[in-house]
């Protein structure tokens, strides 16, 4: 059955190939059952690279939801039905698709198509799906193309909606193509007919201009990215410096750059060297103003926080472009200059508290952690929290209260009040195996009068209570945890990274002293941009504990001149 309350697609698609004639001709339902669930990002480093690794765990067609079914209420729970859904052609097919996915089988997947339409077994979008992943992700590209091409036809003589993994896929098989103005088309025909896109559909497009140089097709997407509520991280990012290097466009390289600082903050190896490609151009080096105003650079620092002034590329000249390293109070081992401590507005920390205690309440047992607000606001606030789980078995595996004990202990000689620090402990920590040691129940105990220890309930999940101890009290956290799983994943890219980065005390092991300390860095550990018109962005390489993290430090001579000139010496 063929649906026909759809418009066709764009009548821009103005290329003579058969994808425009596939689609222009090709009628589809957009009103999408609510029962179809989206498919989950499959996630690469750099998206662009085509073709797509087959070896992944989780692939695009394997994390989709069954198209939910209504079933008799008589039958739904026996083992009979649900034998027979199982058994049923339809579920048979999905596994066996399922499976040349992971294995990447276009081949066996194209039999078993070709055997399910013999058999006139109905299709749904996720056997679709499953089909056009794998020919948009073929080795053998033409070919996989072609099969794409007739699928997704196929799809919509059968009348089968497409939902958002269907136009992604329709899209990489354009940019297989070498046709990045199809995939554009794809992702705003997608939008029109009321299907969000994602960040996974722009990249096809955004990254097959950026490809062939079209630079304005490229910031045209960007655009479009913008008005649809996507934002781009560093892959996208990385990929319109590159472009914008290579064309030229010194005001786009300046706004990536700033991007980059807001959204991603430390860069990958790989966008580094695009940084210091730009650099180390002749464009880089002819751009900018030799005599800038000093006192709107210095007014630009000071409403952007510090780090940044956000006035455009100041002085002229070469770059001098090296790795080089900061000294533990954030000063360059290549240029002497002294990197900044952004600001981290207070509003903003208490909204995040807000949204954080949201989240919790969302996660854990409410009432559990309401009584642990009430709690705070009795006891509180902390100048530190403890990750009392963490720092017990940091360097064994049977829990140690001395070592809780020493570190406690040294975080209250620090502290300017002289207060205990907070010590989050799990019920079980806190009241069973070691904890019932004459020695270790004292120490608990005192801990516990002080109003310094406070024993999570069971079930429950320590992290939230001890970051939103820290983040509320506006105070330190003792931890070694990344804070990168899933949980920490929900609280966004923005403010977190900030936060943790000025607020978060590390660990290490040390023979003399037992666990040694490390404060949070008197610096900000993102992209800056000084007063002097130097940059300073920092990679993923090293972490400043074990190993030194390895910064882009880009210089013009001017600039060094005036980092040492004597005070009262202006740039005009």
């Amino acid at each position: 059955m063929v649906f026909r309350r759809m418009g066709h697609f764009s009548p821009c698609l103005s290329k003579t190939s058969p994808f425009f004639s596939l689609l222009t001709k090709t009628p589809y339902p957009f009103h999408l059952p609510h029962t179809i669930h989206f498919f989950k990002p499959i996630h690469t480093k750099f998206p662009h690279t085509y073709p797509f690794s087959m070896n992944q765990k989780t692939h695009l067609c394997t994390s989709a939801a069954f198209l939910q079914q209504p079933t008799s209420k008589t039958f739904s729970n026996s083992r009979s039905a649900k034998k027979a859904r199982r058994d049923a052609p339809e579920s048979v097919l999905r596994h066996k698709l399922d499976q040349c996915s992971k294995h990447g089988d276009l081949q066996e997947a194209l039999r078993l198509y070709e055997e399910a339409k013999l058999n006139n077994i109905s299709l749904s979008v996720h056997h679709y799906n499953v089909l056009l992943y794998l020919c948009s992700a073929s080795c053998t590209k033409e070919f996989g193309i072609e099969k794409g091409f007739e699928i997704f036809k196929q799809m919509g003589v059968n009348g089968v909606a497409p939902n958002e993994a269907t136009f992604t896929s329709a899209a990489r098989l354009a940019v297989a193509k070498q046709d990045p103005e199809m995939a554009f088309d794809i992702v705003k025909k997608m939008k029109s007919s009321g299907v969000p896109p994602k960040l996974r559909s722009y990249g096809p497009a955004l990254f097959g201009f950026c490809d062939k140089g079209m630079a304005d097709k490229a910031y045209e997407v960007d655009v479009h990215m913008g008005e649809s509520g996507v934002v781009a991280e560093e892959a996208e990012l990385s990929a319109l410096l590159k472009v914008s290097s290579l064309s030229e466009r010194a005001d786009k390289v300046y706004e990536t750059m700033h991007r980059l600082r807001a959204n991603v903050r430390q860069v990958c190896e790989e966008t580094a060297g695009v940084i210091e490609d730009w650099f180390n151009s002749e464009c880089a080096a002819e751009i900018g103003v030799e005599n800038w105003d000093v006192g709107k650079v210095k007014e630009g620092v000071v409403k952007g926080g510090g780090g940044s002034h956000g006035q455009g590329w100041l002085g002229k000249g070469n770059w001098s472009v090296v790795r080089a390293e900061m000294d533990s109070s954030g000063v360059c081992s290549s240029c002497g200059e002294k990197l900044v401590c952004i600001d981290i507005d207070p509003k903003e920390t208490e909204n995040f508290a807000n949204s954080l205690a949201k989240l919790a309440c969302e996660r854990e047992v409410k009432a559990n952690f309401v009584q642990f607000q009430e709690w705070l606001q009795k006891h509180g606030p902390f100048d530190a929290v403890v990750d009392g789980a963490n720092v017990g078995l940091i360097t064994q595996r049977s829990f140690n209260f001395s070592q809780l004990r020493n570190v406690v202990n040294k975080l209250r000689q620090m502290s300017k009040s002289n207060k205990l620090p907070l010590v989050i402990l799990h019920k079980s920590r806190a009241t069973g195996g070691p904890a019932q040691h004459p020695n270790n129940k004292k120490l608990l105990e005192s801990w516990k009068k002080a109003g310094a220890l406070y024993a999570t309930p069971h079930g429950s999940n320590d992290d939230w209570y001890w970051l939103y101890a820290a983040v509320s009290s506006k105070g330190l956290l003792l931890t070694n945890d990344e804070m990168r799983d899933h949980l920490f994943q929900l609280l966004g890219t923005s403010f977190f990274p900030r936060w943790k980065e000025k607020h978060q005390i590390r660990m290490t092991a040390s023979r003399d002293d037992g666990l040694e300390l490390h404060m949070p860095p008197p610096y900000s550990i993102v992209i800056q941009e000084s007063e002097h018109g130097c940059w300073h962005v920092p990679t993923v390489i090293g972490d400043d504990i074990e190993m030194p993290r390895q910064w882009v430090c880009a210089t013009r001579r001017k600039a060094l001149h005036s980092l040492f000139q004597p005070t009262g010496e202006s740039n005009h």
